[in-house]
């Protein structure tokens, strides 16, 4: 009997992620990535695997099904490649989250019992309780909350460690090869046509992160993923100064807002080689990939104001990325009810890294027929916000 064919358009995290999923349930795959695998969005983000941003809803279900499946994952790979496994440089240092205004403190306090309720970690910190746990973070303050659930890892590495694990369990990967358009038979989708020639599977996987849109239109089936670009700033390495992923309280609304405006809050982490990582923003500029000194001067600004003592200290690097923004803010998971054999997995924005383990389970499952952990009917392609642009329908192409 012959093997399902699966066609994984993206080699991001997440279409590593989806990858290994379906490779170690037998499916034959192959990736396919117009560039190089992990190099764009996933070589750009800060490695976030958070619970603590989340509002009780289906985004919070899907990452708390990530955060347990992680350490599952990354044993999985550990198993054959210890060492890949430890690049992925995986930290479950926790987050902590503090308010600088009554206002702010009002809001995580609601916020946090919510959350709670929805069965996330969330602990109340007082004055003396954060500065143990952070003592270079700013005494003045109104609220401060522990979530020992939040984690990081090296995104770059950890997509590394996916996708070779998906090879080693029969996958494929094809880089430099830019899809271009469909081949469409009877309202199915049987191939995607390349430069170097049509590439056949029985099932395609959009996990193009922020050029998902684009490429759904190639392929017939407009969904509405766009661009929206942040930076980070990156220190010179530093004597021990961040222990958790730090950020203020105004994050969670940067995440769920839907403005164009440029969106600046405070976001501070170490990495292991000692540099801190400063974000962060939001801004809806299309493919711009251009710093802009303001931008930066905003992100730096907030940051202060959690960590004082980081005025003067040298930043080394700047860079910036574009993350796969959904008007909702809700991932799209699951089959094309347009087209026949399109599949979707992306529409995370900031949070694909964290995301991608839990999307690429629940993409295997709803693939394969298989019953899913969590209700997934919250990331169907068929919603308003994604069908939000005029769809022109897939034409027919003759082999």
């Amino acid at each position: 009997m012959e093997r399902t064919r699966v066609a994984v358009l993206g080699a991001g995290i997440v279409g590593a992620a989806c990858a290994r999923e379906l490779a170690l349930a037998g499916v034959q795959v192959t990736v396919v990535d117009r560039g190089g695998a992990a190099q764009a969005t996933t070589a750009h983000g800060e490695g976030n695997v958070l619970v603590s941003d989340k509002a009780p809803g289906p985004e919070l279900e899907l990452a708390q099904m990530s955060r347990r499946l992680w350490p599952q994952v990354l044993a999985g790979i550990a198993e054959s490649s210890p060492r890949a496994a430890r690049a992925v440089e995986w930290e479950s240092k926790g987050g902590i989250v503090v308010a600088t205004t009554d206002a702010g403190a009002v809001e995580l306090t609601r916020f946090a019992d919510a959350q709670r309720a929805a069965g996330v970690r969330a602990e109340v910190l007082d004055a003396d309780a954060l500065a143990a746990a952070e003592p270079w973070v700013t005494r003045d303050h109104t609220a401060a909350l522990r979530y020992p659930d939040d984690a990081q890892v090296q995104p770059a590495a950890a997509a590394a460690a996916l996708l070779t694990d998906a090879l080693r369990a029969g996958a494929e990967l094809r880089t430099g090869c830019e899809v271009i358009g469909a081949v469409v038979r009877a309202g199915r989708l049987t191939g995607v046509r390349t430069p170097a020639g049509v590439i056949e599977a029985d099932a395609f996987v959009n996990a193009a992160g922020p050029w998902a849109g684009e490429l759904a239109a190639r392929l017939g089936a407009p969904v509405d993923v766009r661009p929206r670009r942040g930076d980070v700033l990156v220190t010179t390495p530093l004597p021990p100064t961040v222990f958790h992923k730090v950020y203020d309280a105004d994050y969670v609304g940067a995440v769920g807002s839907s403005g164009e405006q440029l969106q600046t809050s405070a976001v501070v982490e170490s990495t292991r080689g000692g540099s801190v990582l400063i974000g962060s923003s939001r801004r809806r500029v299309g493919f711009d990939d251009r710093l802009r000194p303001e931008v930066l001067s905003g992100i730096a600004a907030k940051a202060l104001r959690l960590f004082p003592g980081l005025a003067g200290v040298p930043v080394m690097r700047a860079y910036g990325g574009f993350r796969p923004y959904v008007p909702d803010h809700l991932p799209i998971i699951g089959a094309d009810p347009r087209l026949t054999g399109l599949w979707h997995a992306g529409g995370h924005e900031g949070a694909g890294i964290g995301l991608s383990v839990g999307t690429a389970r629940l993409l295997r499952n709803l693939l394969l027929d298989q019953p899913t952990k969590i209700d997934v009917s919250a990331f169907r392609v068929d919603r308003p916000a994604v069908l939000g642009v005029e769809a022109q329908p897939a034409s027919e192409e003759k082999a």
